[in-house]
C-alpha cells in the first residue's frame, strides 16, 4: 500500500493512495511539484501492495508479468484522477464487493466543460437504496455514462508521469505567454521617448516614486489576480473570466465588453504610433507617398493588415513574433547603456547629453515642475506604460498552467520592468541636462575655449559673435574644436525664438541621441508598438470569444465560434480588425487614448474588488493556492485605482462610470442564465443569515407588523390565481411561502418532495417572489400541521395561513372536510391569522401531467396562457385537497427524442375529459375559465374593495384590503367599509366613532358604512336554501349514525344551539348581496369556529352560504392581535 505524508509539528502522518508498486515515490513526489499550489505533498512512499488472492471469476488481477496488482483502480498522474478498471459503475471496489468509488478528479469537474467520457461517482440513491435482485447475484447494470467502460487493457496499463497538453493544441508556458507579453506591454513606447520627459519634470527622486507608486499599484493588482486564477482552473477570457466568475455576470460581463473595446481601439493607438515614426522618417528622407495625414493611413493600413496575418497564422507565430520583437527591445536597451557609457562627442554636449556628474546628479535629483505640470499631472502621464499586466492573463486559454503562468510571469514581469525603468530614469537624470540649447553653428580654434561663467546674457551674443569672427580668420586646413561650458549649453536664449529644443525637458528623442546607434532606439520603439498592437490584436477577440460564449449579451454568439484545434476566434478577429483599422483612419487618437487608459484601470479595480469581496464573503469555496495575498492590500489597491482614473483624466473617469453602470444595469435587468458561484452570490447568503440572526433580536412591534404569508397551494402552478392574489398582499413588503403537502410516504414521493427547481422556475416566469417548501405526510392534516409547526427562521416565519376554498366540499369524501376544518383549528392554535379564498371560476387547472392545451384564438404571447406543465414525475398525489379546481383536462402532447414533452403544434383545443366533482362530460374548455385563472394578472382592476369588518380581530381584516389599494392591481379601486351596528338609535354615533378610528389609522375609505340590520331574521327563501345545503351534513340518529362514527355532521342541538349565528350568516349574505354585488373584491371577517362546539359540516355550510355566487371573496381574522396602530 503507498502512504502519502505530510509535513506536521512534531510528526508525519501517512496518508495511505493506491499506486502501483512500479512507481517510484521520487517520481510521483516530482509530478506533484509540478502543479505550483501550496497545497502539496510533502512525500509519497511507494510499498507493494499486498496481493489478493486470484479468483477464478476474476483473471483481471493478472495485468503485469511481475505479480497481481490491485484490481481496483490505478493513480493516473498524467490525467490526474483514480481510474478503476473492475467495473465503471464502482461495483467493485478495492476488489471488495462495494459500490463506493475511490476519489477522482473527474468527480469534481463541470460535465458541460467535458470533452470526452467522464467517470462519476455514484449517487445517494445508488448507495443508500436496496438492492435489487441482479445487484444481488452481482450482475454489472450498464455503464451511467457512455464514454465510462474503458477497460484497461494489458499493454496500456501504465503511470505516465508527464503531463503533456491535449494533442495539436498549442499551450504556451508562463514565459512565451506571461512574462513576454508583459515585459513587452508595460516597457513600451513610454520607456524610449516619454521617460525623458517624467525625469525633467518631476526629477530622480519624484520619478521614483511615480515609477515605485506604479509598480505598487499594479502589484497589488497582481496579487489579487493570482489569487484569484489560484482558486481554481482559469479558461479563455483573462480578466473577464476572473471577473465574471468572482463578481458576476453583471460587473464580469460589463468589463468584458469594454475591455475588448478598449483593446481593440488600442490596436490602432499603437499602429498610429508606429505609423506616425515611420512617417517622420519618411519624412525627414523627403519621401512622403501623399501627405503626413494620408502616409499614417496607408502605412497604417499596411501594418494592422500584416498583425492580422500573423494572428490568424496561428498563436505560435504570434509568440515568435513577439520573442523576436522582445530581442528587437532588449538590444535597444543594451544599446542606450552602452551609449551612455562612452564619452559624449561635443555634438552630444551641446544637445544636453555631458555624460555623469555629480553635480548633475544632484541638480536633477529635485523636481523642476514646468507651467501647468505637478506631480499628479507627470503621473497620469507616465502611468499608463504601467497597464499592460493583463496581457499574459488575457490569453488564459492558451496556457498550459494558467494558475501557474500568470501569477509567476506577471509578478516577474513587473519586478524586471520596474528595476529597468529606474534603471534608465537615473541613468538619464545622471548625464543629461533638463534645458539643451542645441548646435550654435559656431567654429573656434582648437585652442579656443569660450568662458562664460562671468559674463551677463546681454552680452552672451556678442561675445559669440567675436568668436565667430575670429574663427572666420582662421586657416581653411586648422582642425577646429569648439567646447561650450555648462551654463552656455544650457542657455535657452541662444536657440531658435529664445527657445530650448534639447535636453530632458525638450527632446523626445533624448534617448536615441545618447544611445551607442541610433537606428536600434528607433527599432526599439517599432518593437515596443508592433509588440503592443500585436498583443491588443490577440487580446481583444480573445476575451470577446469568451464573452460571446457565455451569452450574457444578445446577438453576438456569432463571433464565438472557434475554429482549430486551438479554437482561434478568427470571426472577433476581423471584428477587432476593422475596429481597429476605422480608428486607425481616423488617425489622431490623443483625445480616447485616457478613455481606453481609464477602461484598463476599471479592470484593475475589479480584479481587485474580487479578491477583496471573495475574502469578504468568507465563502468555502474560496481557497486560493497563492498565499501571499490579503484582502485589504486587494481593497487599498482597488481604491489607488480609482484615484488614478480622476487623476489622468475626472471627465472620462466618469464616462467610463457611466459606461459600466449602463451596462451593469442592462445585464442586471435581462439576468443571463448563469451560475459562477460568484462571491456576490455568498454576500447574498452571509448577508441574509446576518440580517435574520440580528433580527431575532429586535422586538416586534405594531407598526412594524407585517402580514407573512403561508399558502397552501400544493404545486404553485396548479393554483395560479390563489398565487397572484396573495403576491399582491405580499409584493415588495413579506414574506410568501407557498406549502405542497404530498400525501403518501417519503420513500414513494422522493422525487416529487426534492423537485423544487420546477415550483421556482415557474414562480419566476410568474413574476412571483416566494419561497416553496413541500412534505410528506400520511394525511394532509398532518403535512399541514407539520409545516405550520417548521417553517421560515428566527422572525421570518409566517403568521396568515391562506388557503383556497374547498370547492367539492359536497361532494368529496366527508373525512378530507373534517381534515380541512380541523386545519383552521390547527392554525388558530398556533396563533396564526387565517384567510380562506374563493373564486367562482376556480384557481387553475388540474392538468394531467401527459397533457396540455391551447384554445381556439389565444396564445402564450396573449399573456394569458403561461403554465409551465408539470414535470413528468409530479403526479395527482400532489394536489392538497384545500381546493379542488373545477376542471380537469386530459389531451395528447408531443415528444422529441430525447423523451422531453413538448406542447402539440396544433392552435386548436384538443378536446378532452373535463371533470366537476365525480360527474364527466366531454366538451371544449371554455376560454373563460383559462381568463378566471390569470384574473389577478391581465388588467388592474377599477371598481370598490368592500370590507365587511363585522368582529375586532385586532384590524388584519382591515390591513390587507389597504396593502391591496398600494398595488399597481388594485390601485384604481376604493375602499368601502362595512360594520355591524348595534342598536338602530345609536346609528350615527357609531358611524362618527367608526369614522374617526379609520381616520386615527389613516386609511383612506370611499364609503362607511354601520348596518343595524344584520341581526334581522333573514327571509324565509334564504332559510330554504341554507336547510337544504346543510342537510346531507345533519346526524341521522335514526339510522344508527353517532357522532364518534360521523364527527364531521352536526346534531340538532347543535343547529339549535347555533342558530342565531346561522341566521346571522344567512341575513349578511343577503346583504352583501344587495351591496356589494358588483365589487372587485369582498374582504369579510372569518367566522370563528369555536371548539367542540361548531362541526365541520355546519362551518363549512356558513362559508359556503357567504362565498356563494359572490365576487372573489377573502374570509380573513387575525388572531385578535392588533396589527394597527394610531400611535407614532
Amino acid at each position: 500500500m503507498a502512504h502519502m505524508e505530510s509535513t506536521e509539528p512534531g510528526e508525519m502522518k501517512k496518508a495511505e493512495l493506491l499506486v502501483p508498486s512500479s512507481v517510484e515515490g521520487d517520481e510521483i513526489g516530482e509530478e506533484m511539484k509540478k502543479s505550483g499550489s501550496r497545497f502539496q505533498v510533502a512525500r509519497v512512499d511507494c510499498v507493494n501492495e499486498t496481493k489478493f488472492e486470484e479468483s477464478p471469476k476474476d483473471t483481471r488481477s493478472n495485468v503485469h508479468d511481475k505479480g497481481p496488482e490491485s484490481p481496483s483502480a490505478t493513480f493516473s498522474l498524467s490525467g490526474d484522477s483514480f481510474r478503476s478498471y473492475s467495473d465503471t459503475n464502482n461495483l467493485k471496489t478495492f476488489a471488495m464487493n462495494t459500490h463506493e468509488a475511490l476519489p477522482c478528479v473527474d468527480h469534481y469537474r463541470n460535465i458541460l466543460s467535458a470533452t470526452g467520457g467522464m467517470k462519476s461517482r455514484p449517487t445517494l440513491a445508488q448507495l443508500h437504496e436496496e438492492m435489487d435482485d441482479e445487484e444481488m447475484r452481482g450482475r454489472h447494470k450498464d455503464p451511467l455514462l457512455a464514454g465510462e467502460e474503458r477497460l484497461v487493457s494489458d499493454s496500456n496499463v501504465a503511470i505516465s508521469t508527464d503531463k503533456k497538453p491535449q494533442q495539436g493544441a498549442l499551450k504556451f508556458g508562463w514565459i512565451k505567454g506571461v512574462l513576454v507579453r508583459c515585459l513587452l506591454n508595460i516597457w513600451g513606447v513610454m520607456l524610449f521617448i516619454r521617460l525623458s520627459w517624467v525625469v525633467g519634470q518631476a526629477g530622480m527622486g519624484l520619478t521614483a516614486v511615480i515609477i515605485l507608486l506604479s509598480g505598487v499599484v499594479t502589484t497589488l493588482t497582481a496579487l489579487s489576480m493570482s489569487a484569484i486564477c489560484t482558486n481554481g482552473e482559469v479558461k479563455g477570457g483573462g480578466a473577464y473570466y476572473m471577473i465574471s466568475r468572482s463578481l458576476g455576470a453583471e460587473f464580469g460581463g460589463a468589463i468584458g465588453l469594454i475591455f475588448s473595446v478598449a483593446n481593440a481601439v488600442a490596436i490602432a493607438m499603437y499602429v498610429v504610433g508606429f505609423a506616425e515614426t515611420v512617417r517622420d522618417l519618411l519624412k525627414n528622407n523627403n519621401a512622403l507617398m501623399i501627405d503626413e495625414t494620408n502616409d499614417i493611413r496607408i502605412i497604417g493600413f499596411i501594418t494592422i493588415s500584416l498583425l492580422l496575418a500573423i494572428a490568424i497564422i496561428g498563436m505560435d507565430w504570434e509568440a515568435r513574433a513577439q520573442l523576436v520583437l522582445l530581442a528587437v527591445l532588449v538590444i535597444g536597451l543594451v544599446n542606450f547603456v552602452v551609449g551612455c557609457l562612452i564619452p559624449p562627442t561635443e555634438t552630444k554636449k551641446v544637445k544636453g547629453f555631458v555624460g555623469f556628474k555629480t553635480d548633475l546628479f544632484i541638480e536633477n535629483m529635485l523636481p523642476a515642475f514646468g507651467e501647468g505640470q505637478e506631480f499628479f499631472s507627470v503621473f497620469s502621464v507616465f502611468f499608463p506604460a504601467a497597464t499592460g499586466i493583463l496581457a499574459g492573463a488575457n490569453i488564459s486559454g492558451d496556457l498550459k498552467d494558467a494558475q501557474t503562468a500568470i501569477p509567476k510571469g506577471t509578478l516577474l514581469s513587473i519586478l524586471i520592468s520596474t528595476i529597468v525603468y529606474l534603471g534608465v530614469a537615473w541613468t538619464l537624470g545622471g548625464c543629461m541636462l533638463r534645458d539643451a540649447v542645441g548646435p550654435l553653428n559656431v567654429a573656434v580654434g582648437a585652442t579656443t575655449v569660450v568662458q562664460l561663467s562671468n559674463v551677463t546674457t546681454t552680452t552672451l551674443a556678442s561675445v559669440v559673435m567675436s568668436a565667430a569672427m575670429s574663427a572666420a580668420q582662421q586657416a581653411p586646413n586648422t582642425s577646429t574644436s569648439t567646447v561650450y561650458t555648462v551654463d552656455v549649453i544650457r542657455n535657452c536664449s541662444l536657440g531658435e525664438n529664445g527657445v530650448c529644443a534639447y535636453g530632458l525637458m525638450h527632446d523626445y528623442q533624448a534617448m536615441e541621441m545618447m544611445s551607442g546607434f541610433g537606428p536600434l532606439i528607433t527599432a526599439g520603439i517599432f518593437s515596443a508598438t508592433l509588440s503592443s498592437a500585436l498583443a491588443s490584436l490577440v487580446s481583444a477577440p480573445k476575451v470577446f470569444q469568451a464573452v460571446c460564449k457565455d451569452e450574457i449579451f444578445p446577438k453576438i454568439k456569432f463571433f464565438a465560434k472557434g475554429y482549430g484545434i486551438d479554437d482561434s476566434p478568427r470571426r472577433a478577429y476581423l471584428l477587432a480588425y476593422f475596429i481597429g483599422l476605422g480608428f486607425v483612419f481616423i488617425g489622431d487618437l490623443n483625445a480616447i487614448a485616457p478613455v481606453i487608459s481609464n477602461f484598463f484601470l476599471m479592470s484593475y479595480t475589479l480584479i481587485n474588488y474580487s479578491c477583496f469581496d471573495a475574502s469578504l464573503a468568507r465563502s468555502p469555496g474560496w481557497r486560493p493556492a497563492f498565499r501571499f495575498y490579503n484582502k485589504w492590500c486587494s481593497l487599498l489597491g482597488a481604491i489607488i485605482c480609482l484615484a488614478v482614473m480622476f487623476i489622468i483624466n475626472w471627465w472620462t473617469a466618469l464616462i467610463t462610470f457611466g459606461v459600466i453602470s449602463a451596462l451593469f444595469i442592462y445585464v442586471h435587468h435581462t439576468k443571463p442564465e448563469v451560475n459562477w458561484g460568484s462571491s456576490t452570490q455568498a454576500h447574498v447568503y452571509r448577508n441574509a443569515l446576518q440580517s435574520s440572526l440580528k433580527l431575532i433580536s429586535v422586538e416586534d412591534h405594531i407598526k412594524n407588523f407585517r402580514p407573512q404569508m403561508l399558502v397552501l397551494s400544493g404545486l404553485p402552478e396548479n393554483r395560479p390565481a390563489l398565487i397572484d392574489f396573495v403576491s399582491h398582499i405580499s409584493k415588495k413588503i413579506s414574506l410568501m411561502v407557498c406549502a405542497n403537502v404530498i400525501v403518501g410516504q417519503q420513500s414513494g414521493n422522493l422525487k416529487k418532495l426534492l423537485n423544487t427547481n420546477a415550483a421556482y422556475s415557474w414562480l419566476s416566469k410568474r413574476r412571483v417572489k416566494a419561497f416553496y417548501t413541500a412534505t410528506t405526510a400520511p394525511s394532509f392534516r398532518h403535512g399541514a400541521q407539520s409545516i405550520m409547526h417548521t417553517v421560515g427562521v428566527g422572525k421570518l416565519r409566517p403568521n396568515t395561513l391562506i388557503m383556497g376554498f374547498k370547492s367539492d366540499w359536497t361532494k368529496c369524501e366527508p373525512s378530507a372536510v373534517e381534515e380541512y376544518f380541523k386545519i383552521i383549528h390547527d392554525a388558530f392554535d398556533l396563533n396564526y391569522g387565517v384567510g380562506l379564498l374563493r373564486l367562482q371560476e376556480g384557481f387553475g387547472l388540474d392538468v394531467d401531467m401527459d397533457a396540455t392545451f391551447m384554445p381556439d384564438g389565444l396564445t402564450e404571447d396573449d399573456g394569458i396562457l403561461s403554465f409551465p406543465r408539470r414535470p413528468p414525475e409530479i403526479s395527482d398525489d400532489d394536489l392538497t385537497p384545500d381546493d379542488t379546481p373545477p376542471h380537469r383536462l386530459h389531451s395528447s402532447y408531443d415528444r422529441i427524442d430525447n423523451n422531453t414533452p413538448m406542447p402539440s403544434k396544433s392552435t386548436n383545443l384538443v378536446p378532452g375529459d373535463i371533470q366537476n366533482g365525480p360527474s364527466k362530460s366531454r366538451e371544449k374548455l371554455n376560454i373563460e375559465v383559462l381568463k378566471g385563472i390569470n384574473m389577478f394578472k391581465r388588467h388592474p382592476k377599477k371598481g370598490t374593495i368592500d370590507v365587511w369588518w363585522l368582529f375586532d380581530d385586532g384590524g388584519l381584516t382591515l390591513l390587507i384590503p389597504y396593502i391591496l389599494t398600494t398595488k399597481a392591481h388594485w390601485r384604481g379601486c376604493k375602499l368601502r367599509v362595512f360594520t355591524a351596528g348595534t342598536k338602530k338609535g345609536d346609528l350615527d354615533r357609531e358611524q362618527r366613532q367608526m369614522a374617526t378610528l379609520l381616520s386615527k389609522f389613516r386609511i383612506e375609505c370611499k364609503d362607511m358604512t354601520v348596518l343595524p340590520d344584520v341581526n334581522k331574521a333573514p327571509c324565509e327563501e334564504s332559510q330554504m336554501e341554507f336547510k337544504n345545503l346543510v342537510s346531507d351534513w345533519v346526524l341521522d340518529t335514526k339510522a344508527g349514525e353517532t357522532e364518534e362514527k360521523f364527527p364531521w355532521k352536526t346534531t340538532q342541538d347543535e343547529m339549535e344551539l347555533l342558530k342565531d349565528k346561522t341566521n346571522r350568516h344567512i341575513r349578511l349574505r343577503e346583504l352583501m348581496q344587495e351591496k356589494s354585488r358588483d365589487a372587485s373584491l369582498i374582504v369579510m371577517t372569518l367566522p370563528m369556529p369555536r371548539k367542540g362546539t361548531c362541526s365541520a359540516g355546519l362551518y363549512m355550510s356558513w362559508i359556503d352560504t357567504l362565498t356563494r355566487d359572490m365576487p372573489p371573496i377573502l374570509l380573513l381574522r387575525g388572531n385578535q392581535t392588533s396589527v394597527l396602530t394610531f400611535y407614532s
